[in-house]
């Protein structure tokens, strides 16, 4: 094939440059060749134009994908943006999560700030009581009301007759309730009819109110006070259940707690609660009513201002379980209160310092009492405190601030102090 080329490249050079070649043979030749050259530069041209086309067309397809891509993408955004919300940060959330915000916002709320007077003015715990005699620090204002057992643990019983008790005190006409004070009794609700908790002594006082709402209302899962009604967030609350109910009254402003939650928060109370009546219309002996671990106390100065001027805070408001150290829930207002303290005064240091009152073994409360320490200290740990901020000690019964001559001195007794480290 490479020897036949060369031939005819020869013999074509030989013809036209030979001069003795005919002119009609050259003018042939010449001819074909044009026409020979013709038809290739066509064809080339024709490969050229198919060669641009061809890459035209493959630019046009990459042009169309990259098109349909950002399509694609445009409209991904758009999906992606469309479930997407922004917040003031700039910060984005997925759309499910900007739902759910939607149906659970996150909410902050101090439901319990419930934080005890620091001087307990009546107490009745039933100690030494005689099971089916009358509460002997009570007075009767109506109906059938007796001390009974309920589960091994002495009782005030409202059984029938539209009971109702107040507290039994030297002249109880006149006004034994400070500007500043706490109720706090443990109640048994049977699962029917309401319970009240009159402020004022209905038996040797007027209440003094225009409107006549004088009562926090009790029922399984809800606080009412005049127009003022809360039910507890709870789920599954049983009917018939022991309770926490707890009473803060700070110069008219009146706040009332059902176990871990504040229900009802009224601004300005229309009369001065002066006294206490516990009552019931709907007690009967198939509906009884139980009440013990009743407590009025004095408010006091706060936590800050305490610790500033003595150097301590003595705290009424943190209960254990009898001879445990199991901290009962209702002590969290006053933690958490100690907790806020620590955290806006960083450099507030504490000895944690538990206290018995005189009854029982002094080694045994000697012990318990450390042992209460040390669980209010952990408890302030887990919380986010530091433990080198912390230590616990336990005094027993051998630091007493009164002589224990009373319930409620034994209850002044029964204290935990944050003593300035």
């Amino acid at each position: 094939m490479k020897y036949s080329v060369i031939i005819t490249a020869a013999f074509l050079a030989f013809i036209l440059l030979s001069p003795s070649a005919s002119g009609q043979i050259k003018l042939n030749l010449r001819s074909k060749i044009n026409r020979e050259a013709n038809k290739r530069a066509n064809n080339k041209a024709d490969k050229a134009v198919k060669k641009t086309f061809d890459s035209m067309e493959e630019g046009f397809k990459d042009a169309l994908k990259d098109d349909n891509k950002s399509d694609t993408t445009a409209r991904d955004q758009k999906n992606s943006n469309a479930g997407q919300s922004t917040d003031n940060s700039g910060k984005t959330e997925s759309a499910g999560a900007a739902e759910s915000k939607d149906r659970s916002p996150v909410l902050t709320w101090a439901k319990y700030d419930f934080v005890p007077g620091d001087k307990v003015i009546f107490e009745d715990n039933l100690e030494g009581e005689e099971n089916g005699e009358f509460p002997s620090r009570w007075d009767l204002m109506r109906g059938a009301v007796e001390v009974a057992s309920l589960d091994g643990e002495n009782v005030i019983m409202l059984r029938e007759g539209e009971p109702g008790i107040v507290p039994y005190l030297k002249d109880p006409q006149k006004d034994y309730l400070p500007d500043v004070f706490t109720i706090e009794l443990d109640l048994y609700y049977p699962g029917g009819g309401t319970f009240n908790i009159f402020l004022y002594d209905r038996k040797n006082q007027k209440s003094g109110s225009p409107t006549g709402y004088t009562d926090v209302e009790v029922t399984s899962d809800q606080l009412t006070m005049g127009q003022s009604r809360s039910r507890y967030p709870g789920e599954n609350l049983k009917k018939s259940r022991w309770m926490h109910i707890a009473i803060a009254c700070t110069n008219g402003k009146l706040k009332a707690y059902m176990d871990d939650t504040r229900l009802i928060n009224i601004p300005h109370l229309d009369f001065n609660p002066k006294g206490l009546t516990l009552y019931s219309y709907h007690a009967r002996n198939d509906n009884r009513y139980y009440v013990k671990n009743v407590r009025i106390a004095e408010g006091g100065v706060k936590y800050y201002d305490r610790v500033m001027k003595d150097g301590k805070i003595i705290v009424n408001g943190i209960r254990f379980d009898v001879g445990k150290s199991t901290i009962k829930p209702e002590s969290m207002g006053a933690i958490n209160e100690i907790y806020n303290l620590m955290k806006e005064n960083p450099g507030l240091k504490f000895s944690v310092e538990g206290h018995t009152d005189s009854q029982g073994n002094d080694d045994f409360n000697m012990k318990l009492s450390q042992e209460r320490a040390e669980a209010v200290m952990n408890t302030l740990i887990k919380m986010g405190i530091s433990a080198d901020r912390l230590k616990a000690k336990g005094w027993g019964e051998s630091r007493p601030l009164t002589n224990n001559a009373s319930p409620e001195d034994m209850a002044n007794n029964r204290r935990v102090e944050f003593v300035k480290m």
